[in-house]
């Protein structure tokens, strides 16, 4: 007999020792990396709300932070025909899961509880496949933000800089002053992050999504994107000679200790500041990526959900979804993870200054077309054209001839490959 199949032998004869009302509760199995500190703070938090409702939560945990362990896993099992529950999945992956037929409809939950009146377009829509709800948004993380130290911007003479040239002038005093302008880690993720930022500035949110979500090579291949790579030069100047291989919080920790002024990262940067118990708008202050105001470039995590074949385990997995979008865990879990709810209508009063700035934002973009998926953070495409940009990309920052129009054309090249 199967592991699988004793577990559930298991279970059945617990099940017939139970109360009536307890044989209603399923196992529900969540696969996820939230491994560590905050992230798994607000796991634990899940697991006591679904066991307050009388389900049996069964950790999954596979630690790695960028998931790729667990995909390897979650590949294994769902193969063989035992998936969990629940998978952590984010971005266009969660469209090939379904495509596959792995994932289950949770268009009774979505409309019992009112999501589509609750999460903004651009967003219910990377949880769908084929208009249907097969995953659940957990959060979601502004990307494009800056960080800055107030007490070294102020000694140097300088303000929190709005747009790209105001960058460059306070980068040339801050250097002058002895201090390192931007903080960076030498990665293709983080060179990515910085790119999608100055895209963003320079190209604006339509032509940016015409670009990295609808891949219009008229757009991609043009003097405009010929700009985004100029301008990217010129800010990636600012960042010291030891950034290679440096990661992010490394990166943060500079700001943090005042040996550099700023920071270009998404908001879970804020957990470092936090954990050296500063307080935004005093001892720290996020702000718009330079040339982004009012524009937002979102990362989500989400859980996809599979397909079972136990009645009362397909319940526990529909209180999950519904769990998940209430507002006491989109309270606990964004409080720890640095993130903002992914609900539109939650009372942010006691969330602090940059959260509530980020749903402001959030909100406004949604509105106005300001709102953008992250391609640095899988959001607006596939890792295949993910990977392809990281590649250009890093390969642009390590050049010693930085050429933007050879730039362009490589990328261009490089997407066109990965259709």
């Amino acid at each position: 007999m199967t592991m699988f199949k004793k577990t559930l032998a298991a279970a059945a004869v617990s099940a017939a020792l139970l109360p009536a009302q307890a044989i209603q509760a399923g196992e529900v199995e969540v696969l996820h990396w939230w491994t560590a500190g905050g992230e798994a703070r607000a796991a634990a938090a899940l697991k006591e709300m679904m066991e307050e409702q009388g389900h049996t939560w069964k950790d999954f945990a596979v630690a790695g932070g960028g998931g790729e362990a667990a995909m390897t896993v979650l590949k294994t099992r769902a193969v063989s025909g035992n998936p969990p529950a629940a998978a952590q999945i984010k971005g266009l992956d969660i469209r090939e899961w379904a495509k596959l037929g792995f994932l289950t409809s949770l268009d009774d939950v979505a409309e019992a509880n009112q999501w589509d009146q609750l999460i903004p377009p651009v967003i219910a829509d990377v949880m769908q496949y084929e208009d249907s709800y097969v995953a659940v948004p957990v959060n979601v993380h502004r990307v494009n933000w800056l960080w800055a130290n107030p007490e070294v911007l102020e000694s140097a003479g300088v303000a929190v800089p709005k747009t790209l040239e105001e960058f460059y002038a306070a980068a040339e005093k801050l250097e002058a002053d002895g201090v390192i302008p931007l903080a960076h880690g030498g990665q293709p993720w983080q060179d990515a992050t910085v790119f999608e930022a100055v895209a963003l500035a320079v190209m604006g949110p339509e032509d940016f999504a015409s670009a990295f979500v609808e891949h219009d090579m008229d757009v991609i291949n043009s003097a405009r994107m010929e700009e985004v790579f100029a301008e990217f030069a010129k800010v990636m100047s600012y960042v010291d000679d030891d950034a290679a291989g440096r990661d992010w919080n490394t990166a943060t920790g500079m700001v943090i200790r005042g040996e550099a002024a700023m920071q270009i990262m998404g908001d879970w940067a804020k957990g470092e500041f936090t954990a050296a118990g500063l307080t935004p708008g005093e001892d720290y202050i996020c702000a718009p990526a330079p040339g982004t105001g009012g524009q937002f470039t979102f990362n989500v995590d989400s859980f996809a959900m599979f397909s079972l074949s136990d009645d009362d385990n397909t319940k526990a997995q529909k209180d999950l979804a519904r769990t998940i979008m209430e507002p006491e865990f989109q309270t606990v879990f964004n409080k720890a993870k640095g993130s903002i709810p992914v609900r539109t209508d939650m009372d942010m009063s006691g969330f602090d200054a940059c959260a509530q700035a980020s749903m402001d934002t959030f909100k406004s973009s949604a509105d106005d077309g300001g709102l953008v998926p992250s391609f640095a953070h899988g959001l607006a495409t596939t890792s295949y054209v993910q990977g392809q940009i990281f590649d250009v990309v890093t390969n642009f920052v390590n050049s010693d001839n930085k050429d933007p129009a050879r730039a362009t054309d490589q990328l261009a090249a490089a997407i066109q490959a990965a259709l």
